[in-house]
């Protein structure tokens, strides 16, 4: 049996600090706004990377037809963090119809908070709302009015297909996740890349281990909202100059607490507004992982097919890494 186990490798932080200040957020923001794909060849977003040619590349890439889910299951307990879980109810049959003859059918109900830190879901482009703009200088109020409908859900409303990569922190450090409040840095993604004989680039759907899951299945939910893992502002600089096409993660993508002073969600704010690039939030990695570390390859076709949920701000989806 293939040892998956994490290789250790260490990859300090930079001695500089990690904070960033406000000012130094909105220059990198407006540096990455201008990189932003624009022009009415480009309303996609970053989504402009995944050409045609790029989707058949990737499916090229399938060698073994093996299937992945990389969600994880919507729960409906209440816990630490998930103080609004989803609410499900059985409509039907209801008690005379049980056991009666004939043909009847079971119905059911979910009602959920699609943006839950709990459960797997894609964020829209018009999921953040900055200085009362969304992405695309498109004015806030417009969302409220059905203005902004070119950047809500309506925009994947085909799915999203293309070629999936995985870099695993973790493993690259030889712990199996991340703390709570730590954070991915450049230098760990170009080294993730190294160790694991893979490179990001054009049209990629990048996908972020950081041991999220690992971590709540083997020590407990915990609040999330206030207290996790995620990706470092300055990695941003890294997946535009890549033209990377989706960020995903087993976390939200974001540390908490902000490493940015009076900036929460600065990952979201620079993905979703600065450069139209849709998010994977709360993605449960870690078969993938094995998978990937048994087989030596690191790269996979990938798709997400979110609801048709007219106007909506995001969904809860079921992304499939095909091996």
């Amino acid at each position: 049996m293939t040892d998956d186990r994490p290789t250790p490798h260490q990859t300090p932080h930079p001695t500089a600090s990690p904070y960033l200040t406000e000012a130094a957020f909105r220059s990198l923001h407006a540096e990455l706004r201008r990189q932003a794909p624009t022009g009415a060849e480009h309303r996609h977003g970053a989504l402009a990377h995944l050409t045609p040619e790029r989707v058949v590349a990737a499916a090229a890439e399938v060698r073994l037809g093996r299937t992945v889910s990389l969600a994880a299951p919507i729960e409906t307990q209440p816990g630490p963090d998930d103080p609004q879980p989803a609410v499900y109810r059985l409509t039907a049959p209801t008690g005379p119809e049980t056991g009666t003859p004939g043909v009847h059918f079971a119905l059911d109900r979910f009602a959920m908070n699609v943006h839950g830190d709990a459960h797997t879901h894609l964020d829209a482009l018009c999921h953040v709302v900055f200085d009362g703009e969304l992405h695309g200088g498109v004015p806030e109020s417009r969302l409220a009015a059905g203005g902004a409908r070119r950047i809500t859900l309506d925009l994947v409303r085909d799915g999203i297909v293309g070629p999936g990569v995985l870099l695993d922190v973790p493993r690259l450090r030889g712990v199996p996740w991340l703390e709570p409040g730590d954070f991915v840095t450049v230098e760990e993604l170009t080294a993730a890349e190294e160790a694991q004989g893979v490179r990001i680039g054009p049209g990629d759907l990048l996908l972020v281990r950081v041991g999220h899951r690992r971590r709540r299945r083997e020590t407990g939910a915990w609040d999330a909202a206030h207290s996790r893992a995620g990706l470092h502002p300055a990695c941003m600089r890294l997946l535009a100059e890549r033209q990377v096409a989706v960020l995903g993660s087993d976390g939200n993508n974001d540390t908490a607490p902000s490493p940015v002073a009076d900036v929460p969600f600065p990952v979201h704010v620079l993905a979703l507004h600065a450069l139209g690039m849709h998010l994977l939030d709360y993605l449960d990695l870690d078969e993938l992982a094995h998978a990937c570390a048994e087989l030596g390859r690191w790269r996979f076709l990938c798709t997400v097919a979110p609801l048709r949920l007219p106007g909506a701000t995001g969904s809860p989806v079921n992304p499939i890494a095909v091996l």
